[in-house]
């Protein structure tokens, strides 16, 4: 399942959020992985819509430190009663705006192959997450896990698992902004038919640093 996605920094378009996203190639890109942070789209407490900076990673709730979270993904046929995930599913839903995901293919020598996969018309993707404020006295941190489905005819190739796409009819029902009931906004999490649209290709090794 994805371990890795590409973000823009700072999307301009975010801004609009009523039209499909557009990765600005003279943006910066931020690659996440786990305990790295990201920017999550949710509501405040007033109802609107702001970026917030969160870390990858649910911690165990009775943790002294968040420094080796738990839990990365949920996934979709349980989202609603693993109590895991399950508060944060009703109350803290997000999304997450990426360039390309990443989806390890296991081969038989034990080692992991890195796919990169990603839309051929260089739009951004919405990535389904939950996120939780993780608290030990004054501190506080905000955490986020992705979403996951089964995964589509290009990602079944190498994994059994991708994350949950949501199209921009599905954003303001998955942000809270529609008053639709659990089980629609549930429904919403299913296998995204990427329908020839996306691209996938193998990450080249990181070069190692000469001595």
């Amino acid at each position: 399942m994805c371990g890795k996605f590409t973000q823009m920094a700072s999307w301009r378009e975010v801004q609009a959020f009523s039209q499909p996203l557009v990765a600005d190639p003279n943006e910066p890109t931020v690659t996440a992985t786990p305990m790295r942070f990201a920017q999550v789209l949710r509501l405040n407490r007033d109802g609107a819509r702001e970026l917030v900076p969160m870390r990858w990673g649910f911690a165990e709730k009775n943790a002294a430190a968040p420094t080796r979270p738990k839990y990365m993904h949920a996934r979709c046929e349980t989202i609603d009663t693993r109590p895991t995930f399950a508060a944060a599913f009703r109350e803290a839903r997000g999304i997450a705006f990426v360039a390309s995901f990443n989806e390890g293919e296991a081969l038989a020598n034990g080692k992991t192959k890195q796919w990169v996969i990603a839309p051929r018309d260089g739009g951004a993707l919405a990535l389904a997450v939950i996120f939780e404020e993780w608290r030990n006295g004054d501190e506080r941190l905000d955490t986020f896990v992705l979403v996951t489905t089964p995964p589509n005819d290009l990602t079944a190739r190498i994994t059994d698992r991708m994350p949950a796409i949501l199209p921009p009819e599905a954003w303001p029902a998955w942000l809270g902004e529609s008053g639709a009931a659990l089980s629609e906004i549930k429904a919403l999490l299913k296998t995204h038919d990427d329908a020839g649209g996306w691209s996938m290709r193998e990450q080249a090794p990181p070069q190692r640093r000469p001595r």
